[in-house]
C-alpha cells in the first residue's frame, strides 16, 4: 500500500495539479487555470490534433492486426505437435521480453535508407525504398515493429484460452459435419470470446501508451506522421520545458482512454459469452 500511495496515487494528485500551472522544469510555477487544456483542445496548438489522430490511428490499426494475427496463430498452434506448440510459443513471446530500445534499434538499423531491407532489395535492382523518410511507410514501419514486439503476449493468453475449451462441444460440432471455418466462428470464437475481450482491452490500452518505438524508431518523424501522445507529452516536460502543459496533456489521454475502455465495457454483453 506504501508503494501504491508513493508512486501511483501522490504521482497522480501531483500531476493533476501541475497541469494547472505553467510549470518549469527548472522551477517557476505560475498559475494559469485551464489555459494548458484550453490552449490544447482549441487548435492553438496545431500539432496536438495531429499527434492525437496519429495515436488514433496507430492504436486502430495495431490493435485490429494484433487480435486477427494473434487469433490465427494461436488456432494454428493447437492443430500441430505439442512439443512444436510450445516451441513455437516461446520463440513468439521472445520479443516481449526483450529490452524494447534493444529491438527498435535493430530495426532501425535493418530499416534505414542503408540498411539490411534495401541492401537486400539492391541485389535484385530494386532501388532504396525510405522506409522511415516516408510519412505513410514510417507508420507502416512503425506498425510492422509493434507487432512484432507485442503479439506473443496475446498468443500466450490466447493459447491458454483455447487450451481450456471443453473438448466435448467440439467434438460434437465435428459429429454434426460443420467444416473448419464454421466450427472457429460459430463454436470456438463464441468460447473463447471473454479471452479476446480482455486481449482487446489490454491491447487498445497499451496502443494508446506507444512511446519507446516512435521514440527509437522514427524520433516521430518524417515531420509529425509518427508522433504519438506520449512520445510528444514527453518531450514537452523534458525537451521544451513545459511540465504543466504536458501533465494537462497526460490528463486528455487518461480520460480519452478511460472512455474508450468505459465503451467496452459496455459492449461486451453484445459479443462476449460468460456461459461457455
Amino acid at each position: 500500500m506504501l508503494g501504491f500511495l508513493f508512486f501511483i496515487v501522490i504521482p497522480l494528485i501531483a500531476s493533476l495539479v501541475i497541469s494547472f500551472f505553467s510549470w518549469s522544469l527548472h522551477g517557476g510555477a505560475e498559475f494559469v487555470g485551464i489555459d494548458n487544456y484550453t490552449r490544447m483542445l482549441s487548435g492553438a496548438d496545431p500539432a496536438f490534433w495531429t499527434v492525437m489522430r496519429n495515436t488514433v490511428v496507430f492504436a486502430i490499426l495495431y490493435t485490429i492486426l494484433n487480435l486477427i494475427i494473434a487469433i490465427a496463430l494461436s488456432y494454428w498452434l493447437q492443430a500441430i505437435p505439442e512439443k512444436w506448440s510450445r516451441l513455437m510459443r516461446v520463440i513468439f513471446f521472445i520479443p516481449v521480453v526483450t529490452p524494447m530500445a534493444g529491438n527498435a534499434l535493430i530495426w532501425r538499423l535493418l530499416l534505414n535508407d542503408n540498411g539490411v531491407v534495401n541492401n537486400a532489395l539492391g541485389t535484385f535492382g530494386i532501388d532504396p525504398i525510405p522506409w522511415l523518410n516516408h510519412p505513410t511507410l514510417a507508420m507502416g514501419s512503425l506498425l510492422l515493429m509493434s507487432l512484432w514486439q507485442g503479439l506473443g503476449y496475446n498468443i500466450v493468453v490466447l493459447t491458454a484460452g483455447l487450451n481450456g475449451l471443453n473438448t466435448s462441444v467440439l467434438e460434437a460440432a465435428k459429429i454434426d459435419g460443420t467444416n473448419g471455418w464454421n466450427r472457429f466462428f460459430l463454436v470456438v470464437f463464441p468460447m473463447i470470446s471473454p479471452t479476446v475481450f480482455f486481449c482487446t482491452v489490454m491491447t487498445v490500452i497499451g496502443a494508446f501508451k506507444v512511446f519507446a518505438q516512435p521514440y527509437f524508431l522514427t524520433l516521430g518523424g518524417p515531420g509529425e506522421s509518427t508522433n504519438t501522445m506520449v512520445l510528444y507529452l514527453y518531450r514537452n516536460g523534458f525537451s521544451f520545458d513545459k511540465l504543466g502543459y504536458a501533465s494537462a496533456m497526460a490528463w486528455v489521454l487518461f480520460v480519452v482512454v478511460m472512455l474508450i475502455t468505459a465503451l467496452q465495457f459496455t459492449q461486451q454483453k453484445r459479443w462476449v459469452n460468460y456461459d461457455a
